[in-house]
């Protein structure tokens, strides 16, 4: 049996007709998307390649990638789940293990870098997340399980 490649449609973010603002919010000509399981379906269709963020759409017959504008970056922790390590569920349903050594502050933001990604976090994962933080002498501490803490670099806007 010969394997039939899938059609694939690609649209330029300067086509898109949605984007994604600084919070995490999806918007489109007529404002901010409001609709729950609208804003779930287009999270949890976020992927990346070398050209940029995307979202994905695939049928039996065909990939549709739609390249769409966001503001600093297109993934943010929405919750963490702490057990014997604490877990970051993000936008796009995926879930990683915090690595405090990758967090960072901006503007009063709060950020973690991966290898791959530029991840912000969203107003309840950073409540949840604060009960580990410390600020020392203006530094701002992660502290876990007693461990001395590790220092969350500030950096400037890349």
């Amino acid at each position: 049996m010969v394997s039939e490649k899938k059609k694939q449609i690609i649209i330029p973010k300067e086509d898109a007709v949605f984007r994604m603002d600084k919070n995490g919010d999806w918007h489109n000509k007529h404002g901010k998307f409001e609709h729950p399981k609208i804003i779930r379906y287009f999270n949890a269709s976020i992927k990346k390649d070398a050209k940029g963020y995307y979202v994905c759409q695939e049928t039996d017959e065909l990939i549709e990638k739609v390249y769409f504008h966001y503001e600093d970056t297109a993934l943010f922790v929405l919750d963490i789940k702490t057990n014997e390590d604490i877990l970051l569920i993000l936008n796009n349903t995926d879930t990683i293990k915090l690595d405090p050594d990758q967090l960072f502050s901006r503007d009063d933001n709060l950020y973690l870098q991966t290898p791959e990604h530029q991840i912000k976090f969203k107003d309840r994962a950073l409540l949840k997340i604060s009960k580990f933080m410390d600020e020392k002498d203006g530094q701002l501490l992660f502290k876990i399980k007693g461990k001395p803490g590790c220092l969350i670099n500030t950096r400037e806007k890349i």
